[in-house]
């Protein structure tokens, strides 16, 4: 939801930006020509190797803004999150004959521990592949008890055997923007503006996967990141003994996704608790975001020769694992924070779940009901 004017990108009003990474991305620019892709930006706001938001020192990850973090996620929220997530993990391990989990983008270790904790004996090996050093420091301490079973990775394995799962990795995957301005299209771009940053548009021949209807100025998203990592994880769990891959993230099917009143895109960024819209301002200091196009996942992996296990709300997918059961026996307190994981004005309904196997020989039990596969 990058919000700016149909007529003039115009410039951000912000501080001087004076930091390393932000003294980098101009660089970067200048040696592109002066106008860089808003993916690469994303990229470089990000990852940038000590510097990006992922890369670096900052807290990033707690319940409350006053321990200087910016958001939480569903396992730092309740522990009975990873716990319920267990009981399909479990079954997916059985159905591929394997032990081993791998999870991409392990945050806190939050959810890693729920995981070992409720997996036992049926968890071999946990693999995480992370690209922050300093979240991995902070995943070896949460998961010191199970430091035997755990190892990190730096990169991909040309195969991987077991069970993935991503929770928010998704929507964190650098997206192009398209502006769709009287009619043209073009490819939102950033450029220096001094010290700052601003948007300038150029003509291009991307197209959103669908045709946007009607004739008004359009922003949107297109994801060909992170679709290109899914194709990459088929290729290597077919190039194994095969597995799974579960991915929880927030966003829509394609109908939905290119709907046409959704014109103003779903880029969005997270402080202190606090959302806002500008990603061009305190670089590197926040998270930034956009919502995942599922049918592009689920054709990306498709067409690597993958199968879609199936695709439901985050409600829908804890409530056929058990989730009602375990906050039946738990205290209020843990109850109250649970409710927010199904929810339909929380996290119930917002977040979705699509589930992938290398065969098509068992059915998935977080998707016996409410399955929204069709609707992909």
């Amino acid at each position: 939801m990058c919000r700016v004017t149909k007529d003039n990108p115009g410039v951000t009003q912000v501080p001087p930006l004076s930091s390393e990474l932000t003294l980098r991305i101009h660089q970067a620019l200048a040696q592109a020509g002066g106008w860089i892709g808003f993916d690469r930006f994303m990229a470089m706001a990000l990852y940038e190797p000590g510097l990006g938001y992922y890369t670096n020192a900052l807290q990033k990850f707690g319940a409350m803004p006053s321990s200087g973090s910016d958001f939480v996620t569903a396992p730092g929220m309740s522990p009975l999150f990873g716990q319920t997530l267990a009981v399909q993990v479990k079954e997916a391990l059985a159905a591929t004959g394997s032990d081993e989990v791998w999870e991409f983008g392990a945050g806190t270790g939050a959810l890693a521990l729920q995981l070992l904790g409720s997996l036992g004996d049926a968890v071999g090996r946990y693999t995480i592949i992370d690209l922050s050093g300093t979240l991995r420091a902070r995943q070896a301490d949460s998961l010191l008890q199970h430091a035997v079973k755990v190892r990190w990775l730096d990169s991909w394995p040309e195969a991987i055997e077991g069970v993935v799962v991503g929770n928010e990795v998704l929507d964190a995957m650098p997206v192009q923007l398209l502006q769709r301005t009287q009619g043209i299209w073009h490819e939102r771009g950033v450029v220096s503006v001094g010290e700052a940053f601003a948007w300038q548009d150029r003509i291009t021949d991307w197209r959103p996967p669908i045709e946007i209807e009607g004739e008004h100025d359009y922003l949107t998203e297109i994801h060909p990141q992170a679709e290109a990592f899914v194709a990459s994880l088929a290729e290597r769990l077919l190039a194994g003994r095969g597995g799974a891959a579960f991915f929880l993230d927030y966003g829509f099917p394609e109908a939905e996704y290119f709907h046409p009143q959704r014109h103003m895109g779903t880029v969005m960024c997270h402080q202190l608790h606090q959302a806002d819209d500008n990603p061009l301002v305190a670089v590197g200091q926040k998270d930034i975001t956009a919502h995942v196009n599922f049918t592009g996942v689920a054709l990306a992996g498709q067409n690597a020769g993958l199968n879609v296990l199936g695709y439901t709300s985050q409600a829908w997918f804890l409530l056929n694992l058990g989730l009602a059961e375990r906050m039946a026996a738990a205290s209020l307190a843990e109850r109250s924070l649970a409710q927010r994981l199904i929810n339909e004005h929380e996290m119930g309904e917002f977040f979705k779940v699509i589930g992938f196997s290398t065969s098509t020989d068992w059915s998935a039990q977080g998707f016996a009901r409410g399955d929204r596969s069709h609707r992909l």
